[in-house]
């Protein structure tokens, strides 16, 4: 990871479409995670919640962010929730997804929002670590076979 400085998020547009769709997992992770192009899909569908954005590093894409915020939401495990966290394969491992997922929680707290939640299926190569790692913790509740993690914001 170059210097945090070229490190963004932004939004998704006509003229970084076609980087945001080339953003990669390697092939054994796409089970865990959608194609940024479905999540895009899904993003358009739920515009008023849906917050997906493409990371930077200077001119490069080198990963995708989508999270929910739906602050109405009756279930509170699904009011501002990481939808999807893709980080090209090339480019795991440099912190990366600690950035995007960072931003993320920035933007939660900017909203007024106190607790984010992600979740995942359980498995060999699943981001169990990866979100455990940032402080994410398992609240014992399952959706769609799928664990929820928590993270509370100061």
């Amino acid at each position: 990871m170059t210097d945090a400085p070229s490190l963004r998020l932004v939004e998704i547009t006509d003229d970084n479409f076609d980087a945001a769709v080339g953003v990669q997992v390697r092939d054994d992770q796409n089970r865990f995670v959608a194609p940024v192009l479905r999540s895009l899909a899904h993003a358009y569908t739920n515009r008023s919640t849906a917050w997906p954005r493409l990371l930077m590093d200077g001119d490069e894409a080198v990963g995708f962010i989508m999270v929910q915020f739906a602050p109405d939401e009756e279930d509170p495990d699904f009011q501002a929730e990481i939808w999807r966290l893709n980080i090209s394969e090339k480019h795991q491992g440099r912190g990366y997804g600690r950035f995007a997922v960072e931003g993320a929680l920035a933007e939660a707290r900017r909203r007024g929002l106190s607790r984010v939640t992600v979740s995942w299926v359980p498995g060999e190569g699943s981001p169990e670590d990866f979100y455990l790692g940032l402080g994410f913790r398992k609240t014992g509740r399952v959706s769609d076979s799928e664990l929820i993690a928590e993270i509370f914001l100061d």
